[in-house]
C-alpha cells in the first residue's frame, strides 16, 4: 500500500510541475500561438466536462433496478 502512495505522490508532483512549467511557456510564446493554443484547450475541457457529465445522467436514467413496478408480476 505505501508503494501506491509513492506512485501518487511521483503523478501528482510531475503532473503539478507539467501544468506549471506550461504556464511559464505560454507567457514567453507568440500572442497568437497563445491564443489558439488557449482556445483549443478551453474546447477540449468543456467538451470532456460535457461528456462526462451527460454520461453521468444517463447512466442514472438507464438504471434498470428502478422499473417502478416494485419486482412484482402478474399472470
Amino acid at each position: 500500500m505505501n508503494r501506491l502512495s509513492v506512485w501518487k505522490r511521483v503523478v501528482r508532483t510531475t503532473t503539478i510541475l507539467a501544468v506549471g512549467g506550461s504556464a511559464f511557456q505560454l507567457s514567453g510564446c507568440d500572442p497568437a500561438v497563445r491564443n489558439t493554443l488557449l482556445t483549443g484547450l478551453q474546447s477540449t475541457s468543456t467538451g470532456l466536462a460535457t461528456a462526462l457529465i451527460q454520461a453521468f445522467f444517463q447512466t442514472l436514467a438507464d438504471d434498470p433496478a428502478d422499473s417502478g413496478d416494485g419486482g412484482t408480476t402478474t399472470n
